[in-house]
């Protein structure tokens, strides 16, 4: 009767445990998939603060060519 128990706590704490774990885990991982509110959010604030920079980057490169013509040649 012990070396059943035995072998059973075995099996629960090597076998079926880390399978639930796992079950558990991927269910969480499926659930989530996509992106969160919040995260979309920042996404969105992300691009249009890229391209505000961007857009800065090419005013400063229009005012650089009027100023000094050679200044990509001096890199």
């Amino acid at each position: 009767m012990e070396a059943a128990l035995i072998i059973f706590m075995v099996a629960m704490g090597f076998v079926i445990l880390p399978l639930a774990i796992i079950m558990h885990f991927i269910t969480k991982w499926k659930a989530t998939r996509g992106l969160s509110q919040d995260e979309e959010q920042m996404l969105e604030e992300l691009w249009k603060r890229s391209q505000a920079m961007e857009s800065r980057v090419n005013a400063l490169e229009s005012i650089l060519e009027d100023e000094v013509p050679d200044w990509r040649k001096q890199l």
